[in-house]
């Protein structure tokens, strides 16, 4: 019997007039790994401050099993400035002893990329005080996994981390033996680690057998069954349980509950994108050119970025873009918005970008705007517009999206100022759409969002018709809200990736190995093989015409693809025309397939 570690027994906690938590009790008991989640503002972190005994309650009481070993990571580190990493990570450890042990470098591996900690300039004994918060961060982090603990608290610790560091803590969160208790917004990481959730509403904790997929249906059952006055939020629960039974399967392969309730449940549910639809209307509102890069050269004061970039984003191209840190994400964005605001005038350091007479372009950088502080949220909305028109026949009132994206018509009247963090990122996404653009620049946008405001985001952007690139290191946002994945692998070049963000983690494994210094070769005898000669420069430039060539092929067969399904459920009493449709789909699927292959085959010598 698992032994239980810490007990929550009634507790309440007041701020103001308001209860975040009413009478609330909970358990955390050995291999535990819970995930907490809830809208911005409504008890999550409160309540796992009171659980590590870092808050007090206003009553109940909160008790820890003698000898408890608790490790939490919180929202602001407590590290010495004055120190360097290697104090505050490795302490007194020897560098043969630290050096020995496995999960010492596993963590410094994960986290940041090697163990000689390359992007510190002094490695670990860079001084704390200079570094920037993701980066004290990601040291806080590294200290608490390296010690062992009985239970480890942790409050949004993908905060600041790449794909791969996401990836990474997840695998090493799943072999650890100690319970975990864990707010993050998150929901790929969320479905990796977590076998219960917790979900904080309205001064209450519902406790959810599974990880989020399996959350996201139960909870969505419960309202059904309870006939909730939510339904907005109902639908949304239903809509995203359709993406996961339907769009990402891998998610849910093994579901806890009955198949049958979950496919009568979202049988009345729409695809979440009507793909071929949007793209018409995009393709009227946009025109055939959007962005077209020719021969472009992308750089960031004198680092070069990009190289020789050939590529269109046409009308409708909905693409995620991932990659390294430091590759040339968010300046390959603000050229094409450089180039978009002077309407050509101004041009990257090399190439050519050419813009679309009807581009109208909406940014969404990392920064958060700022706004006049004494201006009331609808205010702030009614300056941009007082309607907007989200295409497919919906229109909105300025107060009815304020509504959708979680200021009640009480918060509408709240000052600007007196707004989260998570708040005025909700408000800055809301100004932007108000104003109708065609194009969408959208630099990660789910930072300090909850998963409520992220599903209400997704709704919107589902029906959205226009171009869009996306830059994130959630990947569950990335892979719900758009249809193609392109990455920045640090190699000067712009990738497309047919299997998504799992064949980016691959190709990134591969660099690591190949990058990883092997044991010293043997000394060569005058009859040894030489090595393979490497590819010319006419035979790269070669390949990456015929590399850009197939994509091209792919994008058709992907149109046509979309076409035929539609086709086929259009005809479904017909069943000789659906023979046929089918036929052509099964021939159309191989070709893909072939192309799929050629295409991995020339994007290594590109």
């Amino acid at each position: 019997m698992a032994v239980n570690l810490v007990n929550v027994e009634q507790v309440s906690k007041v701020y103001g007039t308001r209860a975040l938590l009413d009478g609330v009790s909970l358990g955390v008991s050995e291999g535990d790994r819970i995930g907490v989640v809830g809208r911005n503002g409504d008890g999550k972190t409160t309540l796992i401050r009171m659980l590590a005994k870092l808050e007090d309650a206003d009553t109940g009481r909160v008790t820890h099993n003698g000898g408890l070993r608790l490790g939490v990571l919180t929202q602001h580190d407590s590290l010495d400035p004055a120190k360097t990493i290697r104090q505050e990570v490795i302490g007194d450890l020897a560098d043969h002893e630290w050096a020995g042990s496995a999960k010492i470098r596993d963590v410094l591996t994960g986290l940041f990329g090697g163990l000689a900690l390359p992007g510190f300039e002094h490695g670990l004994d860079t001084v704390i005080a200079p570094l920037s918060g993701g980066e004290r961060r990601r040291i806080a982090l590294a200290k608490l996994l390296i010690d062992e603990q009985d239970l480890i608290v942790l409050d949004e610790p993908t905060n600041h981390l790449d794909v791969e560091g996401i990836s990474w803590l997840a695998g090493h969160l799943r072999t650890r033996r100690s319970a975990l208790v864990c707010v993050t917004h998150d929901r790929w990481f969320l479905d990796q680690v977590c076998t219960r959730m917790w979900d904080v509403q309205r001064g209450t904790v519902h406790e959810y057998e599974g990880g989020y997929s399996d959350y996201v249906f139960s909870r969505a059952e419960r309202e059904r069954i309870a006939a909730t006055e939510e339904s907005k939020r109902q639908n949304l629960m239903r809509k995203e349980l359709a993406w996961l039974r339907r769009g990402a399967p891998a998610r849910t392969s093994k579901p806890r509950y009955r198949i049958e309730a979950a496919n009568e449940l979202i049988a009345d549910v729409p695809p979440p994108r009507d793909t071929s639809e949007l793209m018409k209307f995009a393709n009227a509102r946009l025109g055939k050119t959007v962005f077209d890069l020719e021969d472009v050269t992308v750089q960031a004061g004198p680092k070069t970025l990009l190289t020789h970039l050939t590529w269109q984003l046409g009308p409708g191209d909905r693409i995620g873009l991932v990659g390294v840190n430091g590759a040339g994400k968010t300046s390959l964005l603000r050229a094409l918005a450089e180039a978009a605001r002077t309407q050509g005038d101004v041009q990257p350091a090399a190439g050519k970008v050419s813009v679309g007479k009807t581009v109208k372009l909406a940014y969404l950088s990392q920064e958060v705007t700022e706004l006049n502080p004494n201006l009331r949220v609808l205010e702030a909305v009614q300056q941009v517009r007082d309607r907007v028109d989200l295409g497919k026949g919906r229109e909105m009132t300025a107060g009815q999206l304020c509504e959708q994206f979680g200021f009640t018509k009480e918060k509408q009247w709240t000052p600007v100022g007196d707004l989260s963090g998570g708040e005025r990122r909700r408000l800055q996404i809301l100004r932007l759409l108000m104003d109708e653009p065609n194009v969408l620049f959208l630099d990660e946008p789910t930072n300090d969002l909850d998963i409520e405001t992220l599903t209400q985001l997704e709704d919107l952007l589902d029906s959205w018709p226009g171009s869009m690139i996306v830059i994130s290191h959630d990947r569950f946002f990335i892979e719900r809200t758009t249809d193609k994945v392109m990455a920045l692998l640090g190699d000067r070049a712009l990738r497309m990736l047919p299997r998504g963000i799992d064949e980016y983690l691959e190709r990134r494994q591969r660099m690591e190995e190949e990058a990883t210094p092997s044991a010293a070769p043997a000394p060569r005898s005058s009859g040894a093989p030489t090595a393979a000669p490497a590819v010319s420069a006419q035979e790269a430039r070669a390949a990456k015409k015929e590399l850009q060539k197939v994509e091209r092929q792919l994008d058709k067969l992907s149109t046509r693809e979309t076409t035929l399904h539609k086709q086929i459920a259009e005809n479904a009493t017909d069943f000789e025309k659906v023979a046929g449709l089918d036929a052509e789909l099964r021939e159309l699927v191989t070709e893909r397939d072939e192309l799929e292959m050629r295409w991995l085959e020339l994007a290594e010598d590109a």
